[in-house]
C-alpha cells in the first residue's frame, strides 16, 4: 500500500532582488504548478536591493521541496528556505474596524482588545480600530470574538517568518558570480 504525504500548510522564505516583475515570476511558478497561494508577504530586507517574501501553500512535503528548487532556478532568486514550524517564529498583522457605537460596546472592545494584547489605533464616535499581531490563531481568535461587535473592515498582513537562533535566510547553493549576469563587473 502506498502512503500518502498529508497537505499542509507550508512556509517558504525567499531573497529575491528588488526589481519590477519579480513577484509576478514567482506568483506565475506557483499557478504552472497548481497551487494556490495562501498567505504571502513581501518588504525590504536591511540591504535596499534585495526584498524578504513569507509565502505559504498548502502541499505535501514532496511538492514543497520541487517549489523550492524551481523557485531557486528562477534568475532573480538569491535563496529559498522552506520553514519548519519547531525551529521558526511566525506573526501575523491584522487591523480590525469594529462598530462601537455606545459606550458599553466601546467598553467591552477595549477589554477584549487589552486580553489579546491589541493596541486601539483610532477612535472615533461609531467605530474603533485595532492593530493585532501574533500568531495566525491568535488573530483568528480575536476575530471571531468580535464579530459579535459587527467587524466593519479587516486587513490581514499574511505570515511572516524567521529561524530562531543563529539560523539564517542566506543560501550559499548559487554561485557568487550568477547574479552578475548583465551588469558590470570588475
Amino acid at each position: 500500500m502506498v502512503q500518502t504525504e498529508e497537505i499542509r500548510r507550508q512556509t517558504l522564505a525567499m531573497l529575491v532582488d528588488n526589481e519590477p516583475g519579480v513577484l509576478s515570476q514567482i506568483a506565475r511558478l506557483f499557478s504552472r504548478k497548481g497551487y494556490n497561494i495562501e498567505a504571502f508577504a513581501a518588504g525590504p530586507t536591511e540591504n535596499p536591493g534585495i526584498t524578504r517574501i513569507t509565502i505559504d501553500v498548502l502541499a505535501d512535503e514532496p511538492h514543497t521541496e520541487l517549489l523550492c528548487n524551481q523557485l531557486r532556478k528562477l534568475f532573480p532568486v538569491h535563496s529559498v528556505k522552506w520553514l519548519n514550524t519547531q525551529t521558526s517564529i511566525y506573526r501575523e498583522l491584522m487591523l480590525i474596524k469594529v462598530m462601537a457605537d455606545n459606550s458599553e460596546t466601546r467598553n467591552d472592545v477595549i477589554q477584549l482588545a487589552n486580553i489579546f494584547r491589541a493596541q486601539i489605533i483610532d477612535v472615533s464616535l461609531e467605530t474603533l480600530t485595532l492593530v493585532v499581531t501574533g500568531d495566525s490563531d491568535k488573530i483568528t481568535a480575536i476575530e471571531n470574538i468580535l464579530k459579535e461587535f459587527k467587524i466593519l473592515e479587516i486587513a490581514r498582513t499574511g505570515v511572516v517568518a524567521i529561524e530562531r537562533g543563529k539560523a539564517t535566510i542566506n543560501d550559499k547553493s548559487k554561485e557568487s558570480g550568477e547574479f552578475n549576469y548583465g551588469k558590470n563587473v570588475l
